[in-house]
């Protein structure tokens, strides 16, 4: 067995920059823990906000994915929705499922009842877990932080928790773009206040999910996200990678591009050859494993990874991931296949 000459931590980096690596780092998209007895062992002793909340649950839960499995970098285990509740908009998990927040924004005069200095002050924890984490790491396995972007956390914060269809957010920026357009810039400089905290605290990149980006019309996704979220990059003091991942909006790869992100994420629908033709090669690609074939078998998990990595071999720059989050029925024996996979794949010719 030859010695690995690339830490994880530096070869995630090194594909962020899109430098050339021996073989594509390999990470899982967030909640990657929920499939595993160590994480479901502690759910039985605490509640899914107990652990966000706990600096050293929530570093436990982070490593517990890293330890099994040895990947390129781990994800802080967080929640997007902790920044609305920091602004005042507690959460809590129904009974029959979903999530409920405390009121919904729907007027100007709610946006008055939300402190929106205070996401420094009642993130701590966050950071905290951040500075657990890193140490934990040891500086061999990078360290990833996110948010959500200011137009999926306004969707949630619109609809006053889940819900079946979306539909507030866009309606507010059509017919009231003026109001809304204020409530984004609001949530803007909450998310980079939030991001630029776990930088100070140690990340050595960051994700910003914009998971329901695929709800606005192509047309209008750059005015309804992805100018937010180019602001918050620009405004980050700290020249860390930056990754976007806009689930469902594969129709603005440039607008992505123009983002200033380092590496832009795909979901499971497009084919990565695709998007290989149409990035340019400064910025990075992840993805895209429909995340359902981990709840398939062994040999669908190989013939599936093995399609993506032949379509991408020799692209600096590439991150193996999957489409979107973990489901928690994903074995662990496919989990394992997957890594295998990816490690043992001839990436250059």
């Amino acid at each position: 067995m030859t010695l690995d000459p690339l830490s994880h931590r530096q070869r995630f980096l090194n594909a962020c920059h899109c430098r050339a690596v021996d073989r594509p780092p390999i990470w899982i998209m967030r909640q990657a823990g929920r499939a595993l007895p160590e994480y479901r062992q502690l759910k039985e002793k605490h509640s899914f906000l107990e652990l966000v909340r706990t600096p050293s649950l929530a570093a436990e839960v982070t490593l517990q994915p890293v330890r099994r499995f040895g990947f390129d970098a781990a994800i802080l285990f967080s929640d997007i929705l902790v920044v609305p509740e920091a602004l005042g908009q507690s959460y809590q998990f129904r009974d029959t499922g979903g999530i409920a927040m405390e009121f919904a924004v729907r007027a100007p005069a709610d946006l008055a009842r939300l402190n929106w200095g205070a996401v420094r002050q009642r993130l701590g924890y966050v950071a905290d877990a951040v500075r657990l984490a890193k140490t934990a790491l040891g500086g061999e396995t990078a360290l990833l932080g996110f948010s959500g972007s200011p137009w999926t956390l306004a969707n949630f914060m619109m609809e006053g928790g889940s819900a079946e269809t979306f539909q507030l957010a866009l309606r507010a920026f059509r017919e009231d773009p003026a109001w809304f357009q204020e409530f984004l810039g609001h949530l803007t400089a909450a998310v980079t206040d939030y991001l630029q905290m776990q930088i100070d605290a140690g990340v050595d990149a960051l994700q910003i999910f914009d998971t329901l980006g695929g709800l606005l019309p192509a047309e209008d996704f750059e005015l309804g996200s992805a100018r937010w979220m180019a602001q918050i990059i620009r405004s980050l003091r700290d020249p860390v990678p930056v990754l976007v991942f806009a689930k469902g909006a594969n129709q603005n790869w440039e607008v992505l591009v123009a983002t200033g992100a380092s590496v832009v994420g795909v979901d499971w629908t497009v084919r990565l050859a695709e998007v290989r033709r149409r990035l340019p090669e400064h910025v990075g690609i992840q993805g895209n494993l429909d995340p359902a074939v981990l709840t398939s078998t062994a040999e669908a998990v190989q013939t599936a990874a093995t399609g993506i990595l032949t379509e991408m071999r020799g692209r600096n720059g590439f991150i193996f991931n999957l489409g979107h989050g973990l489901p928690p029925a994903a074995s662990i024996e496919n989990i394992a296949k997957l890594v295998e996979t990816v490690h043992e794949f001839k990436w250059v010719n």
